[in-house]
């Protein structure tokens, strides 16, 4: 009887939960989900705080303003900070809006200089982040009054499946940060974005 309902159960499971879509995470992989696991943004970047964007720490209580909304870009730059990856960041460019800046920005030549370059496939993506190279997705609103978003690939293991309905596996600082998220959710809040108004670029960490 064990042994049967051990079978019931293996035939219940699907066959591609077993198939990463994107190879293994590698040493270098390991290293960067352990670099974004450290930053806590689970508790840090919030929504609703002024907040330092090396840090990610609330640091002036009571401010008003946009700066105060989310931080996804912040927390991106950050990041690229402790990975020694410049992208467009405070002070160059203040925290409102930055995210669409940002955007722009990788698509410079300065980027391009800078060592960026554009990605067009969610399994290069994914694969890119698990051999440890940073990779960020990124909406740039078109409303230059309403804010954009920017996310960051993590290493993962998901399936080709999995992949294609949700995309890559992301690290984010939103109105709820998560430190695991599927990227075609991380964009709920920004209608029209997912799939076919985002952008990925990736850069080989340094």
């Amino acid at each position: 009887m064990r042994r049967r309902t051990l079978l019931l159960l293996a035939c219940a499971t699907p066959a591609y939960a077993e198939t990463p879509c994107c190879g293994p995470i590698t040493p270098a992989g390991e290293r960067l989900a352990a670099l974004l696991d450290s930053m806590d943004v689970e508790h840090r970047w919030l929504a609703h705080q002024h907040v330092n964007w090396q840090t990610g720490a609330q640091d002036e209580p009571g401010t008003q303003g946009h700066d105060r909304a989310t931080h996804c870009s912040a927390f991106a730059a950050a990041v690229g900070l402790r990975l020694n990856v410049y992208m467009l960041r405070p002070p160059e460019h203040r925290q409102t809006f930055l995210a669409t800046a940002q955007t722009q920005w990788f698509q410079t030549e300065a980027a391009e200089k800078a060592g960026w370059r554009p990605i067009t496939d969610w399994a290069q993506a994914q694969t890119l982040a698990n051999q440890g190279e940073l990779v960020v997705i990124a909406y740039p609103n078109p409303d230059p009054h309403h804010p954009g978003h920017i996310v960051v690939v993590r290493p993962s293991l998901k399936s080709a499946d999995a992949l294609a309905v949700e995309g890559p596996q992301v690290i984010q600082a939103a109105t709820r940060n998560k430190i695991s998220y599927p990227a075609s959710r991380s964009f709920n809040a920004h209608s029209g974005a997912w799939p076919s108004n985002v952008k990925i670029f990736a850069h080989t960490a340094g």
